[in-house]
């Protein structure tokens, strides 16, 4: 199943332009519908690629949700167009440069999963950018708002992030101190963050420091995962620990 979507600006009251999302496909549970996860692509692919690998995995009772992110110029590239959930230039630990960007795909992931019933278990997760922009999507459900301020909608049970980085992990701290309800839903949102010590595309190093600051401010659940010889891309291994740990997350 697929259908397509338009998100008017970044979760924000005063939205500047309506970005065009591409495909969304979605994996139906073969069993009980027991929970439902948004999975994000990497850098230039689409929804499709991660919904059929996905359909694969030995988990019947998850609906998966895998949207196609926008087409948009990218830094990194040389300004080169391609599907990505925000605009990246080099990496740093720096706080994001896109943040009108990460908070309209949020949005956007927020809007498909606004439907979802009530008794459902949500997580999120991604590839890469995919990862990153999962990790901030998880941020923004800690903190209750979207990094311009409006309030975030939706409430995680799980996240996972493969060969990514958090995007702003720098200015976390400093956002949630003093926020008590923040530290609550830190303490008990469950992480999984796996990465290959051999990455040249986002280095090992990106996926370490992510997993320490969200450790240093606060979330108690966080499992980081180290792959030798892994480069940048997933291994049967890796998705049979991500199948282990889901079904321990969200009891499915």
């Amino acid at each position: 199943m697929s259908y397509t979507n338009a998100s008017s600006g970044s979760g924000s009251r005063s939205a500047r332009r309506t970005v065009e999302f591409g495909r969304t496909y979605v994996v139906r549970p073969k069993g009980k519908h027991l929970a439902t996860v948004v999975w994000l692509h990497g850098l230039g692919d689409n929804g499709s690629s991660w919904s059929q690998l996905l359909d694969n995995l030995p988990l019947p009772n998850i609906k998966w949700i895998c949207p196609t992110a926008p087409t948009r110029p990218v830094s990194v590239l040389g300004g080169f167009p391609c599907t990505a959930w925000f605009d990246e230039g080099e990496l740093s630990d720096d706080g994001p440069k896109d943040v009108e960007g990460l908070d309209t795909s949020a949005s956007h992931i927020a809007n498909l999963l606004s439907t979802e019933p009530s008794d459902v278990k949500l997580g999120i997760g991604g590839f890469s950018m995919g990862a990153a922009c999962a990790l901030y999507s998880a941020t923004c459900f800690v903190q209750g708002r979207y990094g311009n301020g409006s309030p975030y909608p939706v409430n995680f049970n799980a996240v996972v992030g493969l060969s990514g980085w958090l995007p702003g992990g720098q200015n976390l701290r400093n956002v949630m101190e003093g926020s008590h309800d923040a530290i609550r839903r830190a303490a008990s949102l469950p992480v999984l963050l796996c990465h290959g010590v051999g990455d040249e595309v986002v280095p090992y190093k990106f996926g370490e420091r992510s997993s320490q600051i969200l450790s240093s401010v606060g979330f108690r659940y966080v499992t980081f995962k180290t792959y030798q010889g892994l480069g940048h891309y997933t291994v049967p291994k890796e998705m049979e620990e991500v199948c282990q740990w889901l079904n321990e997350r969200l009891g499915v």
